[in-house]
């Protein structure tokens, strides 16, 4: 990359200071873009001399171009050459990306870390640690913004031991000094075993999530099934009480009909009553009506004639029917002893359908859940 940036400037025309485009070269043996010479040579038309813009030389009449076909495929490789540079480049480092410490002005992405220099690279200057032989034996690890908590704070040194008696990290000196005498290993042995025990706790893990989703699984179906049953049961209390309160509209219908019908047939009654005492009562007075004419006679015979004639069925108002009729006439005894046994008997039977469904007031229908879930929510229920 960098040798093909140093010759990339002998490839450039010197019109334009760009890589040659469709090459041409002139009698003098300078090369040119095709279009920017010939446009510089156009503008001298009108003189007839045309000369060279890098050396000046003069030539008459005007030069035949020719494309250079050898430049033409050098600067389509240069060309290659520096796209790939610019995809190759490092990348200029982000807020929450690491740093280069060695790049001078607008910082790199570092890629690399090394914990023996305790210094960040990025793409380019870590290329020394990979092709210097002193450098190849430092250790690198993943670009780090915490180098300083792997560096030991009493001696300096990396850290690169655990100390099993106190868990601890520490470095070599660490394991010679204050922790000497006890049961140390490499950080690198106690990942290893941390590892087997981390993939024991995920499998154990992955155990009881596999138990806790199945209880879960059993307590949706007997949510589902309770709601469905529930549904149902709905369902039902309203065709049964659709059923009851149609019959018992019904049956109002019915009494009220026949406490109708009996009062009609009780006023048909007491109507002709009324109609039969009127004639009697206009038959009295009509009767009085004559005695009141009989009481002033005085002659003896025509007081006795008139009193035979008009007066001999004088003895019809003691033999006149005895007419039976309640006055006090009423539905509300009927009422009383209609109503007081309807409503318990409705009362009751409504009990007993509760108490056959095991709806009675205050009463809790509970979810009867996996005992295992049963046992696992009345747990959780104390916390």
């Amino acid at each position: 990359m960098a040798s093909a940036s140093v010759f990339q400037d002998e490839f450039c025309c010197s019109i334009c200071l760009d890589l040659l485009t469709d090459p041409v070269n002139v009698t003098c043996g300078h090369s040119f873009c095709l279009k920017c010479i010939t446009g510089c040579w156009d503008q001298a038309d009108h003189k007839g001399v045309y000369s060279c813009p890098q050396c000046r030389e003069t030539f008459t009449p005007r030069p035949v171009l020719r494309r250079s076909t050898l430049l033409a495929d050098v600067v389509e490789k240069l060309r290659k050459i520096e796209v790939q540079s610019d995809h190759t480049a490092p990348s200029n480092a982000g807020p929450d990306d690491v740093e280069c410490d060695f790049c001078t002005g607008r910082k790199h992405k570092a890629i690399k870390s090394c914990l023996t220099c305790m210094g960040s690279y990025c793409e380019v200057h870590i290329q020394s640690h990979y092709q210097v032989a002193c450098l190849k034996k430092h250790k690198l690890v993943n670009a780090s913004p915490r180098l300083q908590e792997k560096i030991c704070s009493q001696h300096h040194r990396i850290i690169e031991v655990f100390c099993r008696t106190d868990q601890k990290l520490i470095c070599m000196l660490c394991s010679m000094d204050g922790h000497n005498g006890h049961k140390t290993v490499s950080a690198i042995a106690e990942r290893t075993e941390k590892q087997k025990k981390l993939l024991e706790m995920k499998r154990d893990n992955q155990m009881w999530i596999q138990q806790k989703e199945k209880e879960v699984q059993k307590v949706k179906g007997a949510l589902k099934s309770l709601q469905a049953s529930a549904k149902k049961a709905v369902e039902d209390t309203e065709r049964i009480f659709t059923e009851l309160i149609s019959f018992m509209e019904k049956k109002h219908s019915e009494v009220k009909e026949s406490i109708r019908a009996q009062e009609k047939a009780e006023v048909s009654r007491a109507e002709g009553l009324l109609k039969q005492l009127e004639q009697e009562i206009a038959k009295l007075k009509n009767k009085d009506a004559k005695m009141e004419q009989l009481q002033p006679i005085e002659d003896p015979i025509d007081f006795l004639q008139s009193f035979r004639s008009h007066l001999t069925s004088s003895s019809v108002a003691k033999n006149l029917p005895k007419i039976t009729f309640n006055p006090q006439f009423s539905f509300s005894n009927m009422m009383k002893s209609v109503s007081p046994s309807l409503n318990e008997k409705t009362k009751q039977f409504l009990q007993d359908i509760f108490k056959v469904t095991g709806f009675m007031k205050g009463d809790t229908v509970r979810l009867k859940y996996p005992e295992t879930v049963g046992s696992y929510l009345h747990c959780n229920s104390r916390h």
